[in-house]
C-alpha cells in the first residue's frame, strides 16, 4: 500500500504547486515579492527597460527566464530533519511515533507537506487509575474490587511489560442539599439497617498512588468502607478533575495513562452546585490535602464536561466509563464529548470489569488519532491518513485510523499552509491522541529576500545610492530608478515628478501606458504622445482589421482612405454596386448604404427589383379593378398601369374570378398589372361539348381517308 500512499502525496503536491505558481500579482519590493503565491523576483542588474516600474521585477519563474533573467530569487519550502528517532519498543523507552522534530520553511499561500509514521509498539508501559463511586448503592461492588487488583493487572500485562495500578473514590460535596447535614446522621450517612463500616460523605478521595505493588491495593480496597448521600447523582467529574490534574500526588508516569470510572449512577455539572450556594467556577487546579481528599468541593461548583475533557486531553489520559446498564445512554452521550473514551456496561457488583477494562483499552489503543496544539495564527494544518488496513481519508483536521493492532504503522501525510509572515520561527505540535509523544513542528515563513548583493555607491544607481536585490535606494536628494531625478526645490517627493506626467483627462501618470522618469513620460511600443495617450493600435476593426484595411490608425481613431467611411473605414462610399438600368439607384424601391442596396419594405434582391409576395400583396387591387372600373385609387396606389388581356394570356396568381400577374418596369421601377377574367361554368361546358364533337367530326374524316387509301391500293 506505500504507492497508493506515496502517488496520494504527490498528487496533493502537484495540485497545491501547479495552483500556487499559476499566477503572480507583482510587487514593487523583493520581500512583498516572496511573500506573494506564485511570484518570484529577478535582481538581475540590467534586467528593467529605461523607465521601466520597478514592479516588473516581480513575476513568476518562468516569465522571468523567459525574459531571460539571470537571477531569480525564488525561495522554496522545505524541511529539516532535527531528530528522528527510529521506532523502539522496551519496558524502559518506547518511540511509536516518528520523526520527533522538524523545521519547516514555508512560502506564503504555497501549501507544504511531509510525512508522520506511528508505529503500535508492544510493551508500552501502563499506568491504571480505578476510580470507584463509594456511594451506598455500590456496596456489593466494594467487596468484589478488593480482590480484583490481581486479575486487572495479569489481564493488562499480556499487552504491556509493565504495569501500575492506583485507587480513589468519590461520593458526593459534603454540603446541603447533597448530603444530610444532621450531626448524627452526616457522621454515618448509611442506612440505619445497615451493620457495616460507613464512612462520612466527600466529593473525592486518593486512596492509593500509582504502584506496581498489587497486594497494596488489594489491602488499601480492602480497607475502604462506602458512604452515601441525599439525591441520585454524584461528584464524579469532581473526582476526574482532580485525579487528571493531580499529577504528583496520584503519580502519573511518562507511559499509557487509563482512568477507568466506575458507577451506577449519574453525574451533577457545572451550575448544580449553586443549589448550594456555590457560584465560583471549578478552576481546574489541583486541591488534595495531606489525607488525599479533595478539601475545596463545597468553594468551586462541580466542573462542565468540555472542561473535564481538556484536563485529561491536556494529560494524555485515556477514559474508560464502567457504568450499569441503566445508565449507559447517558455516559456514551459525554464520551462522544471527551477525547479518546469509552463506555463499557459493568455488571452490578462489577464481576465483569476486567474483561470490561481489557477490552476497553484495546478499542482506545487501537485507535490512533494525530492532532496539532498550539499552532500560531495564519497557519492552518491539514491530513491525509494511510491506515494499516488499506483505507485512506483526505484532507481532515486530524489523522485518524481505527482497528490498528500491535507492531502495525499507519502512515499520516501533513500539509501546512501559511497566510501571514511569521515575525521569528514558532512552534507547534503533533500529538498522537491519549499518549505523550509528540512530533515539535518548527515553522519559519520565507518572506524576506536574502540578496547578498547590496553595494553602495553602485554605477547602477548613477552612484548616488546604495543598490539591494537589484533596486536602489537613493541618496538624500535623488529620486528615480537609477536615482537619476534630482528632487525639486520646492516639490522634493517622486508624487510632484508623477504629476507631471498626467495629462489633462487622465488621472494616471502617462495613462496608465507608460512610466514616467522624471517628469518625463516614456511609453510603451506602439504609444505615443506626450502623456502616451494615444495607441496607435487600438482602434475599431472591421473583419477582425484595424480599419478594415481601408484607412490607418491614429491616436485611436481610423483615418479612412478616398472613397471609404464609417468607424472602421467598412464602409464604401462608392454607388456602382447600386446601379439599375438608365442610371437609377435600387431600382427606386431602396437607397444606396455602402454601395449596397438597402431595400424598401416589400421588395428584395440585388437591386431590389423582386416583389416580397406579388400575389397576395396586389390582389386588393385586381379585384377592386375587376368589380369597380377605374375607381380603384386606395387599393392600387403604387401601381401605373393595369391591363385586361385576352384568355390565352399564361398568368401565375389566381383568385375565384380572375387570373393575374404583376411585373416590375425595370425603366422607373413601377409596378404592372396583367389580368384576365375566369371563364364561366356554363361556358366550360359548351366548351367540352364543342371540342367532343370536334373531336369526333375530325376522326370521322380521318377514317373515311384511310379506306379510301386503301381501296385505291388494292
Amino acid at each position: 500500500m506505500n504507492w497508493v500512499w506515496f502517488s496520494a502525496a504527490v498528487l496533493i503536491f502537484c495540485r497545491h504547486a501547479t495552483g500556487a505558481q499559476g499566477k503572480c500579482k507583482s510587487q514593487s519590493t523583493c520581500s512583498a515579492c516572496v511573500s506573494t503565491a506564485g511570484c518570484a523576483w529577478c535582481k538581475q542588474r540590467d534586467f528593467l527597460m529605461p523607465g521601466e516600474a520597478t514592479k516588473h521585477r516581480c513575476d513568476t519563474e518562468d516569465n522571468l527566464w523567459r525574459r531571460n533573467c539571470s537571477e531569480v530569487i525564488n525561495p522554496r519550502p522545505s524541511t529539516l530533519t532535527i531528530r528522528d528517532e527510529t521506532f523502539w519498543s522496551d519496558q524502559g523507552r518506547v518511540v511509536q511515533l516518528r520523526p520527533q522534530k522538524l523545521h519547516i520553511k514555508l512560502r506564503l499561500g504555497v501549501p507544504h507537506t511531509f510525512n508522520v509514521m506511528f508505529k503500535r509498539a508492544e510493551g508500552s508501559p501502563i499506568d491504571l487509575y480505578y476510580l470507584m463511586d463509594l456511594s451506598f448503592s455500590m456496596r456489593d461492588d466494594l467487596d468484589i474490587v478488593h480482590k480484583l487488583g490481581h486479575q486487572i493487572v495479569s489481564a493488562l500485562k499480556n499487552v504491556s511489560s509493565s504495569v501500575r495500578i492506583g485507587l480513589g473514590g468519590f461520593v458526593e460535596k459534603a454540603i446541603d442539599p447533597f448530603i444530610n447535614t444532621v450531626e448524627a446522621v452526616k457522621n454515618r450517612p448509611c442506612n440505619k439497617g445497615y451493620k457495616g463500616a460507613c464512612q462520612p460523605s466527600f466529593s473525592f478521595k486518593h486512596v492509593l498512588q500509582l504502584t506496581e505493588d498489587v497486594t497494596e491495593f488489594t489491602r488499601k480496597a480492602g480497607n475502604e468502607s462506602i458512604s452515601s448521600n441525599k439525591d441520585n447523582p454524584e461528584a464524579g467529574f469532581d473526582a476526574l478533575m482532580q485525579v487528571a490534574v493531580c499529577q504528583d500526588q496520584i503519580g502519573w508516569g511518562d507511559v499509557t495513562r487509563i482512568l477507568v470510572y466506575t458507577s451506577d449512577g449519574v453525574y451533577h455539572l457545572a451550575g448544580d452546585g449553586k443549589l448550594a450556594g456555590l457560584y465560583y467556577p471549578n478552576d481546574g487546579k489541583c486541591h488534595l490535602n495531606s489525607e488525599g481528599f479533595y478539601d475545596m468541593a463545597t468553594y468551586f461548583d462541580y466542573p462542565s464536561i468540555a472542561h473535564v475533557a481538556e484536563a485529561l486531553s491536556n494529560h494524555h489520559i485515556k477514559l474508560i466509563f464502567a457504568v450499569t446498564k441503566e445508565h449507559l445512554e447517558q455516559y456514551t452521550a459525554v464520551s462522544k464529548l471527551i477525547p479518546q473514551s469509552v463506555v463499557g456496561v459493568l455488571e452490578k457488583d462489577s464481576s465483569n470489569v476486567v474483561q470490561l477494562i481489557s477490552k476497553a483499552y484495546d478499542d482506545l489503543s487501537s485507535t490512533i488519532l494525530l492532532e496539532h496544539h498550539r499552532v500560531p495564527p495564519g497557519i492552518d494544518v491539514s491530513y491525509v491518513s494511510q491506515c494499516s488496513d488499506g483505507t485512506q481519508s483526505q484532507s481532515e483536521n486530524r489523522g485518524a485510523c481505527s482497528h490498528t493492532m500491535i507492531n502495525d504503522q499507519v502512515n499520516f501525510t501533513v500539509t501546512v499552509a501559511s497566510s501571514a509572515c511569521l515575525h521569528e520561527p514558532t512552534s507547534f505540535l503533533l500529538k498522537v491522541q491519549g499518549l505523550n509523544e509528540e512530533l515539535q513542528v518548527t515553522v519559519e515563513t520565507l518572506c524576506n529576500c536574502d540578496c547578498n548583493d547590496t553595494e553602495s555607491f553602485s554605477p547602477q544607481c548613477t552612484s548616488k545610492g546604495t543598490l539591494t536585490c537589484g533596486v536602489c535606494s537613493c541618496d538624500e536628494g535623488r529620486m528615480g530608478q537609477s536615482c537619476e531625478c534630482e528632487r525639486q526645490e520646492h516639490k522634493d517627493t517622486m508624487l510632484a515628478l508623477d504629476e507631471k506626467c498626467v495629462g489633462p483627462n487622465s488621472s494616471q501618470p502617462c495613462s496608465g501606458q507608460g512610466s514616467c522618469l522624471c517628469g518625463m513620460c516614456i511609453c510603451r511600443r506602439n504609444i505615443r504622445g506626450q502623456y502616451c495617450q494615444c495607441d496607435d493600435t487600438s482602434c475599431n476593426r472591421h473583419n477582425n482589421i484595424i480599419c478594415g484595411g481601408n484607412g490607418k490608425c491614429s491616436c485611436g481613431t481610423c483615418e479612412c482612405n478616398p472613397n471609404y467611411s464609417g468607424p472602421a473605414c467598412e464602409c464604401s462610399t462608392l454607388t456602382d454596386q447600386c446601379h439599375t438600368g438608365g442610371g437609377d439607384l435600387c431600382s427606386h424601391n431602396g437607397h444606396c448604404e455602402c454601395n449596397k442596396c438597402q431595400c424598401d419594405p416589400d421588395f428584395f434582391g440585388r437591386h431590389c427589383s423582386q416583389i416580397r409576395a406579388p400575389c397576395f400583396k396586389f390582389k386588393p387591387c385586381v379585384l377592386c379593378t375587376v368589380a369597380n372600373g377605374e375607381d380603384c385609387t386606395n387599393a392600387c396606389g403604387g401601381v401605373k398601369h393595369i391591363t385586361k388581356m385576352n384568355e390565352s394570356t399564361p398568368l401565375v396568381c389566381f383568385d375565384e374570378t380572375v387570373h393575374y400577374n404583376v411585373e416590375m418596369d425595370m425603366a422607373d421601377g413601377s409596378i404592372r398589372i396583367l389580368y384576365v377574367l375566369k371563364p364561366s361554368k356554363m361556358y366550360v361546358i359548351y366548351l367540352l361539348i364543342s371540342t367532343a364533337t370536334g373531336g369526333v367530326v375530325v376522326i370521322g374524316l380521318i377514317g373515311i381517308t384511310i379506306c379510301k387509301i386503301m381501296f385505291e391500293i388494292i
